[in-house]
């Protein structure tokens, strides 16, 4: 059995480097071997020396493709059973590996993603799967909080993170590749969103872990990330919002994305989601079409789900304050408090 590893990298050779030794760490389940694929988005630097020096395929773009183009050209090269995705930012413990592919097998999960720790900061989270609010707006569980009990429970989720996880081949070939529009941040919600739309679910496994030092490219709340979140944000409704939904979930969307504007004006980042709100509008021109869409009832109740999560991590582990007001406006199905 062949694990394929892909990495998109675009310059910090020295993360690269980190994480390639922790790949090649790994204790491995017998008759289990790896390849490792580092589809190098133009980098400036020794990335693709460094990849090459270590064993791994060096896939060179040229230029700077996009996230979602880079992962699509390192699955279309990958030859494993299982197709594992990996930021250049991260470093796995050695039996991380191990526990997703025994997680996933034992949940019958198309894919599996592990407990993600703050490489800064490792006794607190980076998140504990990803999940997903009605409003398109999402969080990695648990982000920011302490590590405890809370988030060592396995659970089911449809929303893999591209961070690090762990997916079957056939995946791909059901659920497809990237969307290329999503140059970077929320390619991996839109995959889970069509996941959940077909039913291919997945496992949180708390016993795979690893450390994510979280922004290393991009930087956090730098203008770039916040114009293509804001952007996102409104492809991904465009996508998967139907007008029944809409209907329905119009006043959470509303919440959702005045919360994400005044979370980037607060940043100082107005001008940065002007842009990506702009951008946004002209993706949902290009993008939105009337009619109901393929599984839309198991994409409504895969987001309810994800909700009810996102509000238990919260209640166990103190408010973050953008969910914190999300709750307090949002109104359920049920005429209460989301």
């Amino acid at each position: 059995m062949t694990v394929s590893v892909v990495v998109p990298q675009l310059d910090r050779a020295d993360l690269l480097a980190a994480l390639l030794r922790s790949v090649a760490a790994q204790r491995l389940p017998p008759g289990a071997d790896t390849e490792v694929i580092v589809v190098d988005n133009g980098s400036r630097d020794a990335s693709v020396d460094v990849a090459r020096a270590s064993g791994a395929l060096a896939v060179t773009l040229g230029s700077n493709r996009g996230v979602g183009f880079a992962l699509n050209r390192g699955i279309e090269r990958a030859s494993g059973e299982w197709v594992a995705l990996l930021n250049n930012d991260v470093e796995l413990s050695e039996g991380w590996l191990a526990a997703l592919l025994a997680g996933a097998r034992a949940a019958g999960a198309w894919f599996a993603t592990g407990r993600v720790l703050d490489a800064t900061r490792r006794d607190r989270l980076d998140g504990a799967g990803d999940a997903v609010c009605r409003g398109g707006a999402a969080w990695r569980l648990g982000h920011g909080k302490p590590d405890g009990p809370a988030f060592g429970r396995p659970a089911a989720t449809f929303f893999p993170s591209a961070t690090a996880s762990l997916f079957r081949r056939e995946f791909f070939a059901r659920a497809g590749l990237f969307d290329e529009a999503f140059f970077a941040y929320l390619e991996d919600v839109d995959l889970g969103m069509r996941a959940a739309a077909l039913g291919l679910g997945g496992a949180y496994v708390p016993g795979a872990v690893c450390w994510h030092l979280g922004s290393a490219t991009a930087g956090a709340w730098s203008d770039r990330s916040v114009a293509w979140i804001t952007r996102h944000q409104l492809l991904l409704v465009a996508k998967h919002y139907s007008e029944a939904m809409l209907l329905r979930f119009g006043p959470q969307l509303l919440v959702a994305q005045l919360l994400w504007a005044g979370l980037a004006v607060s940043r100082g980042r107005s001008m940065a989601w002007l842009r990506g709100f702009g951008l946004g509008l002209a993706d949902w021109r290009a993008r939105w079409r009337p009619g109901a869409r393929p599984g839309e009832g198991a994409l409504v109740a895969a987001l309810l789900s994800s909700e009810r999560q996102i509000e238990a991590f919260q209640r166990a582990a103190g408010w973050d304050a953008y969910w914190n007001w999300y709750f307090r406006l949002a109104r359920s199905d049920r005429g209460g408090p989301a």
